[in-house]
């Protein structure tokens, strides 16, 4: 389990670093106003800044498999939300200024949520491979809420479609993580029964889909409306995932109660921390 969490932790200090980069490149790229709807995207591409964001974000999509390998999903996706409190490091460091007070409350209410989550349920390893069965159930469940969440967002003002943009792109991830799961159990056949999985592939089409919903979501709105659902929306069908899924066995019953009061606490701390400079990249100096 200490290897799973070491190898979680080094994928969120991967992904803060991406996004401090990618936040910065997409919050500066402004197309002209006679260039395509997605012209913004094809800018990005040629920006050093966003590129060098999406290579920490392959480093820490190579961090998230060796976890996902080492231990169960209602693991690793949780501890990844750590990302924020790694962002507001990065951030600092990168913008060269120190967090306040309530920067620093908000980093300890999110750590002391999460433990205290991650304690309270004891998540526990289950099988490593999922039947195709029951992939076409769930993963078609997951794939209908994230269309249903888009379309809802077509309709909303900004701080609301990112919000739910945020939970979408979330649901995405975590997706992209089971399937990540399954596809790393067939290493146990071989380098070629990994090549020729569904899964791997999946991982890749999905991956890409919340990828670039992802730069969408953060257009959409600011990064306070879309943080808290990404956190807690990656964490929470993660959780259920495990279960679904790979039979991961969560401890509820009396805990539920101490367990929601946890997990509030990161969202409080999660919003909190949106708010600062460091995270957002809300800065005037520009690259």
């Amino acid at each position: 389990m200490v290897v799973t969490v070491v190898l979680a932790l080094l994928g969120a200090l991967a992904n803060a670093a991406a996004s401090v980069l990618q936040r910065r490149a997409a919050a500066t790229e402004r197309p002209g106003p006679a260039e395509g709807r997605f012209a913004w995207l094809t800018h990005l591409l040629h920006r050093p800044v966003w590129m060098w964001g999406s290579a920490m974000l392959v480093l820490s999509g190579i961090c998230q498999a060796g976890a996902l390998a080492a231990g169960p999903l209602a693991v690793v996706q949780p501890v990844l939300a750590t990302e924020l409190l790694f962002t507001l490091v990065v951030g600092s460091v990168f913008f060269h200024r120190r967090p306040d007070t309530r920067a620093w409350w908000a980093f300890l209410a999110m750590v002391v949520g999460l433990a205290a989550f991650l304690i309270l349920v004891q998540p526990s390893a289950g099988t490593t491979r999922v039947a195709v069965g029951r992939w076409l159930v769930v993963g078609a469940a997951v794939l209908a809420g994230v269309l249903v969440l888009v379309a809802v967002s077509t309709r909303l003002p900004s701080a609301p479609r990112a919000t739910v943009l945020g939970a979408a792109t979330a649901f995405g991830f975590s997706l992209t993580a089971a399937l990540m799961k399954d596809a790393i159990a067939r290493l146990s056949d071989g380098l070629g029964a990994l090549f020729t999985a569904w899964q791997t592939y999946g991982v890749a089409v999905v991956g890409l889909a919340s990828f670039l919903l992802l730069q969408v979501t953060l257009r959409a709105g600011t990064l306070v409306a879309s943080q808290p659902a990404l956190t807690l929306g990656d964490s929470l069908l993660s959780l259920v995932l495990g279960a679904v899924l790979f039979e991961e066995h969560l401890t509820l019953g009396l805990r539920v109660l101490p367990e929601v009061a946890a997990l509030a606490l990161v969202g409080a701390g999660s919003v909190q921390l949106a708010r600062t400079p460091e995270v957002s990249g809300q800065e005037e100096e520009l690259w």
